[in-house]
C-alpha cells in the first residue's frame, strides 16, 4: 500500500506537536500504511515530512514505545510490533496540562474507581487492608512534611484497584500513574482556598472513609464513598475553572 505524505502539522490550543505527530503515526499504523515489521522513517525522514524538531520526533517515538506500538533497536532503527493493536485505547498523562483535562480524567476515575472499591469491599484480603493502611499511614506523615504527599494518595488507589480483584482496574491505574493525582498538575489547596496541611487532612479524612467501607465490607457505602472523594476534586477544580472567566464545562 503506497503512503500517502502526511501534511506538516498546525498545533491548535490545548495539542502539542509531539501529541499530534502521535496520532499521525498511530493513524498510519492502523491503516497499515506502515505494516507491522516494518521500519519506520528515519527522524530525519519524519522531521521533513512533518516539520518539526528532532525533540519532538523523539518524543513521539518514545509515547509509540510506551504504548506498544513500537520498538526501538539500537543501530538499527524503529520497528512497528506485529502485536501492535491498531486502535489502542490511551489516556496520555504527559497531555494533563490544562484544568478541563485533568477535571476529564477524573471524570473517568469517578466511574472506574467507584467500582473499583465497591468490588474491593466484597473480595478484598487482610493483606490488601494492611497494604492500604500503610499508604494511608504514610499520606498521614506527609502531611507536615515538606512533599506533596502524592506517592502514598496514588499508592492507597492503587491498592483499592488491585484488591478489587479484577487486573484491569490495576494495570489502568499503573498505566496513568502519579499524575491523576491532580496535585501534581495544580495547586489543588489553592482552588480548595485552604492552606496546604488543612487541605491534605481534609483528603485523609475522605481516604478513611473509603477505608473504613471497605474493611467492613460494605460495598454500597465503599462506592459512595469513593465517588464523594472524586467529585469534591472535580468540583473544585470546576469552580476554579469558572472563576477565571471561562465558559462553564457541561455538567455529567
Amino acid at each position: 500500500m503506497p503512503r500517502t505524505a502526511p501534511r506538516p502539522l498546525n498545533p491548535k490550543r490545548s495539542r502539542s506537536l509531539t501529541q499530534m505527530l502521535v496520532e499521525s503515526m498511530t493513524a498510519r499504523i492502523g491503516r497499515r500504511e506502515i505494516r507491522a515489521g516494518d521500519k519506520l522513517p528515519t527522524e530525519s525522514e519524519i522531521m521533513a515530512e512533518y516539520g518539526v524538531s528532532r525533540t519532538v520526533v523523539r518524543e513521539a517515538i518514545s509515547r509509540l514505545q510506551a504504548a506498544g506500538l513500537v520498538e526501538t533497536r539500537q543501530g538499527v532503527g524503529t520497528f512497528v510490533l506485529r502485536r501492535a493493536r491498531q486502535e489502542p485505547f490511551r489516556v496520555d498523562p504527559a497531555e494533563l496540562a490544562t484544568i478541563e483535562e485533568v477535571i476529564a480524567v477524573l471524570e473517568l476515575r469517578i466511574a472506574i474507581e467507584a467500582e473499583a472499591a465497591a468490588l474491593a469491599a466484597g473480595r478484598r484480603s487482610d493483606a490488601h487492608l494492611a497494604e492500604m493502611r500503610r499508604a494511608l499511614d504514610a499520606f498521614a506523615r506527609s502531611i507536615d512534611a515538606p512533599d506533596d504527599a502524592v506517592n502514598p494518595d496514588f499508592e492507597f488507589h492503587l491498592q483499592i484497584a488491585a484488591a478489587s480483584g479484577n487486573p484491569h482496574f490495576a494495570d489502568l491505574m499503573r498505566h496513568l500513574g502519579t499524575v491523576i493525582i491532580p496535585r501534581t498538575r495544580l495547586d489543588t489547596a489553592r482552588f480548595a482556598r485552604e492552606d496546604r496541611p488543612e487541605y491534605l487532612r481534609r483528603v485523609g479524612r475522605e481516604h478513611e472513609d473509603i477505608y473504613a467501607a471497605i474493611a467492613r465490607r460494605d460495598g454500597d457505602a465503599a462506592r459512595a464513598a469513593m465517588r464523594t472523594h472524586l467529585s469534591n476534586s472535580r468540583e473544585r477544580l470546576r469552580r476554579a475553572h469558572e472563576s477565571a472567566g471561562t465558559p462553564p464545562l457541561s455538567a455529567h
